[in-house]
């Protein structure tokens, strides 16, 4: 199961930050430094044709994995629906990261917040879903439902892709970041 949604998800992302629909990979580069902790000091700062590049590469390579979990799933060999069992000292990590990431990316002058006053009703859902989709996948990894997980990590990746195509063409992103160098690698 997890071939197939993770081929869906690069296929998807791939295309759309490689080809810059509605421009998104200027905004996913944006959207990144956006997101860094402690205001990005000291990242090496990388261009919007870097993120074009790397995601050409999930473009071409998604569909290859995609299809191969499908054959995977046709022939019944796609594994079992739950995980082995997570030790609860993991599933605590990983409920403290998530709650760390949420509560940064909600603050007032957080991602996730910027986007929710910025948005209208598709926008709002995406973020909302994205909010939702971090949870749910906290608590199935935690009861180590497997392919609930994944349903919820594809949600999320596809509620994020919503997000990086939502502006209109043309129209200022509101991610409160200086214009960057975007041709450079």
């Amino acid at each position: 199961m997890f071939s197939v949604v993770w081929g869906v998800f690069a296929t998807a992302m791939g295309w759309i930050v490689a080809t810059d629909l509605r421009g998104a990979a200027h905004r996913f580069h944006k959207l990144s430094h956006a997101a860094m902790p402690f205001d990005s000091v000291g990242v090496w700062v990388v261009g919007v044709g870097f993120f074009r590049l790397l995601a050409g590469v999930f473009a071409l390579a998604g569909p290859v994995v995609l299809v191969g979990g499908l054959m995977d799933v046709w022939r019944g060999e796609a594994g079992s629906d739950s995980l082995p069992p997570i030790p609860a000292w993991l599933v605590v990590v990983e409920a403290t990261i998530v709650g760390v990431v949420l509560w940064r990316t909600w603050q007032r002058t957080g991602v996730l917040r910027r986007e929710w006053d910025a948005g209208n009703g598709p926008r709002r859902a995406a973020v909302a879903g994205l909010t939702t989709s971090a949870v749910v996948f906290v608590v199935t990894l935690g009861f180590g439902w497997g392919t609930w997980m994944m349903a919820s990590w594809l949600a999320g990746g596809l509620c994020g892709l919503t997000l990086l195509v939502g502006d209109q063409p043309g129209k200022p992103s509101d991610t409160g970041l200086a214009s960057a160098d975007s041709s450079a690698f």
